[in-house]
């Protein structure tokens, strides 16, 4: 099967701009963009309800992804773009049409004047039970936003893209969300910031005054695991200019604030399942709904 980029699309300014994003993906990794759309049946007792008749129905259900294809084949020419529909529960299904992509990309719709995501139950559940890495885009996302301002301070999609930021979890040993991040700079021929954050030891919780000695003995350490971790990689990717932040402070707050300055920002996700059924995490969810770049969900062991 050809790689492709998919995108859950239904017709609204988050879906659109997740599919824009995707187009400009889809030019970086030289793939296809498939756009899917999902028809979740009615229940029962609606299901004959004279909402639309069929003909109306059938015409709306074809425009939007044949005009969403036209459009990105206009505006982003060499990608290959196809359609495609599907029909069940949209979480399932947009998880399963992800199986054989490269990325899932779907839209996120903005906080009002707050920026950042506000994720529905879809989203979420696609983010949590997807097997492969998921892309959250903002509705007013544009190409401009993940550059550098020009000579004039101005947002222009002409100027060298900004860093991608990734949260490195030293708890974590796979390297998938690591390998992703250095693929997504090198993409860019951009920096990657790799930001991890560390709070004081326990005991300092309970009103102990912090010892500035220990607390830089801390500091050292950490900033040393985190050199550990990247040296190798350094060495995999000579090209990709690697800034490491190890700072006190919640993970969360650290990675919302490094995505101001971002071109995307990538998190991980742990594969497993509780009682409460998939985990995405406390870290990943607050990035997910604060961030005010693209957000990259990448699952892993």
């Amino acid at each position: 099967m050809p790689r492709t980029i998919t995108v859950g699309l239904d017709g609204s300014p988050e879906s659109r701009a997740a599919a824009e994003w995707a187009a400009r993906e889809a030019k970086l990794r030289g793939v296809a963009v498939r756009l899917v759309q999902v028809w979740e049946p009615a229940p029962a007792p609606t299901a004959h309800a004279p909402f639309l008749g069929a003909e109306t129905y059938q015409h709306w259900a074809e425009r939007i992804p044949r005009e969403a294809a036209e459009g990105l084949r206009l505006r982003h020419p060499g990608v290959e773009v196809s359609t495609e529909q599907l029909s069940g529960s949209p979480a399932e299904a947009l998880a399963g049409a992800a199986k054989d992509a490269e990325l899932l990309v779907l839209g996120s719709r903005g906080l009002g004047g707050i920026a950042g995501f506000l994720v529905g139950s879809v989203g979420l559940g696609v983010v949590a039970h997807a097997e492969r890495p998921v892309v959250l885009v903002r509705a007013s996302e544009r190409a401009a936003d993940e550059h550098e301002t020009d000579a004039a301070g101005a947002p222009s999609a002409a100027t060298s893209f900004r860093p991608v930021v990734l949260g490195l979890d030293l708890g974590s040993r796979d390297e998938t969300v690591i390998r992703f991040a250095l693929d997504a700079a090198a993409r860019r021929a951009a920096p990657l910031r790799v930001v991890h954050g560390w709070n004081p030891t326990p005991y300092y919780a309970y009103g102990m005054a912090p010892d500035p000695g220990i607390q830089q003995l801390l500091a050292d350490t950490d900033a040393g695991a985190v050199a550990e971790v990247l040296a190798p990689w350094r060495r995999k990717f000579p090209d990709v200019q690697v800034v490491a932040e190890s700072s006190f402070g919640s993970p969360s707050n650290l990675l919302i604030d490094a995505s101001r300055d971002a071109s995307l920002v990538v998190v991980g996700r742990r594969v497993r399942q509780s009682a409460a059924g998939a985990h995405i995490g406390p870290v990943t969810h607050a990035v997910l709904h604060h961030a005010t770049a693209p957000v990259a969900v990448v699952p892993h062991d």
